[in-house]
């Protein structure tokens, strides 16, 4: 078998969003500047609305094809300028050698948009092996370790708050979610007030839940060692289960000093790449807890990979959650301790999945695998209004 072609389709629609509530956007590392702490997420448009998604799909000598996606456009570039070249005529299945050689093609691909390009075609190249063996990935990786994996629930996008989160937190908790991810809205652009608004949520949603269940507090790189070493420390009796990114990854120094300063477990790597990277991370001790999406960090080839690295360590891997389907394959076919979670972006996936039959929900706080071969991920033609070759 041999790649003959790699096709970049936009598809085009029309969307009616759930109703959801207004509701904040996260912390972020710019908000350290007025004009951008003052920014606030637009409210979702109601009714029907267009929408444009881009899926990458290698294309066979056999007929058979591998599909990812919805993807951004700079992944798309990526594969356009730099990997659909080298892949025309190279054999699909060898997934190791292509990875490898990608991984190697450019000076400063080791990381960021470069990685997430190679990312997204290492998913496909899965998904086309599942369906040439006519398997779910997650068999060809060793699975089935589980029928289902629990899916914490993320709450980005959701009010923080405190009353209204509390009541949507216990709603989740009644629909079946065995933890949930809140994300802070303040940071050192917010003062002293910031602070107190950032422990309030906390404090009132482990009232509304109960001392034991898990909940997770995302700051999205948006605060510094200061700030942070301040805030866990007063975090520190409601029993969190993990802070998520209160520092850029790369500062892995800092990351240490902030784990020495509190009992506070610690999380990232939604945006750390590759499995060296991870390495630093659990060698110096810096975290406590893995999230690199194998939409970025290097597909499912290097987030099985990472799995290995990090049990080793006795450090779980919860891959952040852009889309679904890798991580959850991936998961499938891990064991439960290395791999206790997967993370459902609540507001965002029925987007994500617009243009998929069937989608993939948490029923009862856990998702079932798929059964269908490679990834799962079927168009469903009748929600697409038009399909353009970029």
């Amino acid at each position: 078998m041999r790649i003959t072609d790699v096709a970049l389709w936009q598809l085009s629609g029309t969307y009616e969003s759930p109703a959801f509530s207004t509701g904040n956007r996260q912390s972020q590392s710019g908000d350290v500047y007025p004009e951008f702490n003052a920014r606030s997420w637009a409210k979702g448009a109601e009714g029907p609305q267009p929408i444009r998604e881009i899926y990458v799909e290698i294309q066979t000598d056999e007929g058979i094809p591998g599909l990812f996606g919805p993807i951004d456009g700079y992944q798309a570039d990526i594969i356009r300028r730099f990997l659909t070249p080298y892949l025309i005529g190279r054999d699909p299945l060898a997934t190791e050698l292509l990875y490898d050689q990608m991984l190697r093609m450019n000076r400063h691909g080791r990381s960021g948009i470069f990685m997430t390009g190679l990312s997204v075609v290492d998913c496909a190249l899965w998904d086309l092996k599942g369906k040439a063996w006519d398997k779910p990935v997650y068999r060809l990786l060793g699975g089935p370790t589980r029928p289902e994996v629990p899916a914490y629930a993320s709450m980005l996008g959701y009010s923080i708050e405190p009353q209204a989160a509390a009541e949507v937190a216990l709603d989740f908790r009644a629909q079946g979610f065995r933890a949930q991810k809140w994300f802070f809205r303040y940071g050192p652009g917010d003062g002293t007030e910031g602070k107190e608004k950032n422990l309030a949520l906390v404090k009132t949603l482990r009232e509304a839940v109960g001392p034991f269940y898990p909940l997770m507090f995302d700051a999205f790189m948006g605060w510094d060692l200061s700030y942070a070493s301040e805030m866990v420390k007063a975090f520190e009796p409601y029993n969190l289960t993990w802070l998520e990114e209160p520092l850029h990854p790369e500062r892995v120094g800092a990351f240490c000093q902030l784990k020495a300063a509190s009992k506070v477990p610690l999380a990232t790597g939604e945006h750390v790449y590759t499995r060296w990277q991870v390495k630093e991370l659990l060698v110096t001790g810096a975290i406590d807890v893995i999230q690199t999406d194998p939409d970025w960090t290097g597909g499912i080839t290097e987030l099985v990979k990472i799995c290995a690295l990090a049990s080793a360590f006795e450090t779980p891997v919860i891959a952040h959650g852009h889309s679904l389907l890798s991580a959850l394959h991936v998961a499938g076919a891990q064991s439960p301790n290395t791999v206790p979670y997967v993370e459902y972006l609540f507001r965002h996936q029925a987007r994500k999945q617009f243009f998929h039959k069937p989608m993939y929900v948490p029923e009862n706080g856990s998702i079932k695998l798929p059964e269908l071969p490679g990834l799962g991920l079927v168009l469903d033609e009748e929600k697409i209004e038009s399909r353009v070759r970029i």
